[in-house]
């Protein structure tokens, strides 16, 4: 399998938009991201996947925490410029919304349709990739309302 057929396969699998986001010693960070799952209620645990080449990765590891702050539909310029889109400093990314923290002092996002506010419990490094399990320690619920979703490579509102 081919990388490029493995991408485009992917680009059909619609998934909501979130910001991953931590903070701590090894200083705060915030990334978008797609590749979100809930593992288990039993801890509540969620996964996130983060290209080890990501900034954040490294500092995800190094704090040992993370948020995961699930996007609404409006919130699409937020999405591109934690993507990294128009090359805004970290800093001007997390001044164009408003931020408070939860359980972990990770950055939670107002206006989330909901943040889980987690602490590492284990990772396993497969490929590019670093995937990142956290169990769920505080969360908070947003209202509810269209949210924004990434499928073939465009931002959509449901």
């Amino acid at each position: 399998m081919d990388a490029e057929s493995f991408r485009e396969a992917m680009s059909r699998l619609g998934t909501a938009v979130h910001i991953a986001t931590t903070d701590g010693p090894g200083g705060r960070c915030g990334t978008t991201v797609s590749a979100v799952t809930s593992v288990s209620d039993a801890p509540p645990t969620v996964l996130v996947c983060v290209n080890r080449r990501a900034r954040i990765n490294a500092l995800i590891k190094a704090n040992g925490l993370f948020a995961i702050n699930t996007l609404p539909a409006d919130a699409e310029e937020l999405s591109n410029a934690f993507a990294g889109k128009g090359d805004l400093p970290l800093d001007d990314r997390f001044a164009m919304a408003d931020w408070t923290k939860l359980t972990t002092g990770a950055p939670a996002l107002a206006g989330a349709r909901v943040t889980v506010d987690c602490r590492v419990t284990e990772i396993s490094e497969i490929g590019t990739h670093s995937v990142i399990f956290g169990e769920i320690v505080d969360i908070a619920l947003g209202e509810r309302g269209p949210a924004l979703i990434y499928l073939d490579r465009a931002y959509h509102r449901i």
